[in-house]
């Protein structure tokens, strides 16, 4: 499935394409309205940069809910030890998002005083 852009003066049309048969699907199709562009070269760069940031961003929360994650199936499973052991990384992990300021530092320490409750109450 491959998806087609049309543009209508200001008006942009998505319609999907399966298998060179062209159809419009009511969910899948959607129509939505560009703003001006940037015009001056330091706009032009600091879109660059946000689109940039914006991945590392991505990239830091993911790795972050894959710790809270794998911390959630310890505590589930009831392994005290394992969880104990895996503690110190997901602090750091915390911390350092914190640092960023991709989650505010209160949240991150919220968090972690949640888990280390839950591990105490093994």
């Amino acid at each position: 499935m491959r998806k087609k852009l049309f543009q209508k003066g200001q008006l942009f049309f998505v319609i999907v394409v399966k298998i060179n048969n062209y159809f419009i699907d009511h969910p899948i199709f959607s129509s939505y309205t560009t703003g001006p562009m940037a015009n001056t070269k330091s706009a032009i760069k600091k879109i660059r940069r946000i689109s940039k940031q914006t991945a590392v961003n991505k990239a830091r929360k993911s790795k972050f809910k894959n710790a809270t994650k794998k911390m959630n199936l310890l505590l589930d499973s009831k392994k005290k030890k394992e969880a104990l052991d895996f503690l110190p990384k997901l602090n750091s992990e915390l911390m350092r998002i914190s640092k960023t300021g991709i989650i505010k530092k209160k949240n991150a320490s919220r968090n972690i005083s949640r888990i280390t409750r839950k591990i105490n109450t093994l």
